[in-house]
């Protein structure tokens, strides 16, 4: 009978099978799935490399391997990430929040020395930019809305573990429809769909097959939400509100230039993570 394995052993096997299924980073993937199965923090894992394995924990660990060797994303798997400082449950019902859209968390608050009383997320999903604002703003109060009623139970799950839900209002709506008229906004912030369906199917296995086509894809080469907000934030506005959107990199073009005929004023375009034009600023007058 052959010796149990350690726990270093079965980050080794794990990572092999993982680069042979094509997943990325697949050592820090193997420390993630093995850690989470067996209860430890990456640091933990590290000092326990040494250990052998019980059958029972190997048992733990294989499921999450073998679905991750199916491409479906780590987040997924282990169930929860981290964005902007809040821990986030993730699931299927919503998009896995991404290092851009934390970088537009911070582009709004940066443009924002005094916090607004309201803000507005269009497309919340699981609730990572209201929650991320409304952790930074405590005075403020965050409506959150989105179209698909199992992300906004998501979202409100999120909320009330990040101990929020005071300060968070969650509504069904399709971008402003389920808004009321009368609302006024000192920022309103969107991450909508904006791939084409080309990039879509050409995305990696994890996006492809397991997140939600609904929050990825949009008509008009990726730009139909876009222009959708763009026409109609300046109705839910305060005078001088912030507008900031997170784009496709083709767009800027043609979204400053609507930006411009709908009368918005210090239009800009910022770069992502990678240099790329990603995201779009804009205020009433």
């Amino acid at each position: 009978m052959s010796a149990p394995p350690s726990v270093l052993e079965i980050v080794k096997k794990t990572t092999d099978f993982l680069q042979g299924k094509g997943v990325e980073s697949p050592r820090l993937n193997a420390e993630i799935l093995v850690g989470h199965a067996l209860g430890l923090k990456r640091m933990q894992l590290y000092l326990q490399f040494e250990r052998t394995l019980a059958e029972a924990e190997l048992e733990k660990i294989r499921p999450l391997v073998r679905r991750r060797g199916l491409r479906e994303p780590v987040q997924y798997i282990v169930g929860e990430t981290d964005f902007h400082g809040v821990k986030l449950k993730v699931d299927r019902r919503a998009l896995i929040p991404r290092p851009e859209t934390e970088l537009l968390v911070e582009t709004v608050i940066n443009q924002t020395p005094i916090p607004p009383a309201r803000a507005l997320d269009l497309g919340t999903g699981s609730g990572a930019i209201a929650l991320a604002l409304a952790k930074a703003w405590p005075e403020s109060r965050i409506v959150a809305v989105d179209t698909s009623p199992e992300a906004l139970a998501l979202a409100a799950e999120n909320a009330a573990t990040a101990g929020l839900a005071e300060r968070v209002t969650f509504l069904i709506s399709d971008w402003f429809n389920g808004v009321p008229a009368d609302a006024r906004f000192g920022v309103i912030v969107a991450n909508p769909p904006y791939l084409t369906a080309e990039e879509t199917a050409a995305a990696l296995p994890e996006v492809r097959g397991f997140e939600p086509t609904a929050a990825l894809t949009a008509a008009e080469e990726g730009l139909a939400a876009l222009r959708i907000i763009l026409q109609a934030a300046p109705a839910f506005l305060e005078p001088g509100g912030l507008l900031a959107l997170e784009t496709g990199i083709a767009h800027h073009p043609a979204l400053l230039a609507l930006a411009q005929e709908l009368g918005y004023v210090a239009t800009e375009s910022r770069l992502d993570l990678t240099g790329r034009d990603r995201f779009v600023l804009a205020r009433r007058p």
